[in-house]
């Protein structure tokens, strides 16, 4: 019991910390944030506590109202920093990679499968659904990038679908902030043994990047490819 007590303990500064760093990250680009969300909790509690008091049930009322509320804020605290982290990574040359890192269990993400000296990406993820080829940059290039890409995996991974989605918000192109629940979507057609299968055989094929050290979530802007670095060996 008391190694337990004392886990909790230790974790909770860590959660507190946490979210005292997301609310100044979701501040920087949402200076309303705490407005909105301490208006949302006043209100929700507010009304449970007059209809409290309406039906003579002030306590009652008044406790619910004080959890729904929390529960409230803490939904409209969650969308507002998701929409912000968003804004801070729309344009950022992988920024896919970092959603794709954070789609859901029974996904296998490799950043950086194909690239090019003018930092147009592909990003591979493997699940349920085949394979999603997610590719940012200039959609003409990118179009490119995709082709290549699928005619590499064309000799290895024969029974499995391939999707590809480019990143943008023209017509044909999907929102970063949309990615995650696209793929989410995609019909399930493929079992576990196929899944391991499929990434063990693309794994064996090897990929672009793979011997190239790369920072987790948005690449800096200043990266370069290095010289012929557009074709595997």
């Amino acid at each position: 019991m008391a190694r337990k007590e004392n886990a909790d303990t230790a974790a909770n500064p860590g959660r507190l910390k946490q979210i005292a760093l997301t609310y100044k990250m979701t501040r920087r680009a949402d200076s309303k944030v705490g407005l909105v969300v301490a208006g949302v909790g006043i209100v929700t509690f507010g009304v449970f506590l007059a209809v409290g008091f309406l039906i003579n049930h002030p306590i009652y009322l008044g406790i619910l109202g004080f959890i729904l509320a929390f529960l409230a804020m803490a939904i409209i605290f969650g969308r507002r920093a998701e929409r912000a982290a968003f804004g801070q990574m729309e344009g950022q040359p992988g920024a896919a990679a970092a959603v794709l890192e954070n789609v859901g269990r029974g996904w296998t993400t490799t950043p950086a499968v194909a690239m090019n000296r003018n930092q147009d990406v592909v990003h591979r993820a493997v699940g349920k659904a085949g394979i999603v080829l997610v590719g940012e940059g200039n959609p003409n290039r990118v179009k490119g990038l995709l082709a290549a890409e699928k005619k590499r995996m064309a000799r290895i991974v024969v029974d499995v679908p391939v999707h590809d989605i480019i990143v943008g918000d023209d017509d044909g192109q999907v929102p970063l902030k949309k990615v995650r629940t696209t793929m989410l979507k995609l019909p399930r057609v493929l079992a576990g043994p196929q899944v391991t299968a499929a990434n063990d055989r693309l794994r064996a094929m090897g990929d672009l990047m793979s011997n190239m050290p790369l920072p987790k979530g948005p690449m800096p802007k200043g990266m370069r490819m290095p010289r012929g670095g557009g074709k595997p060996r």
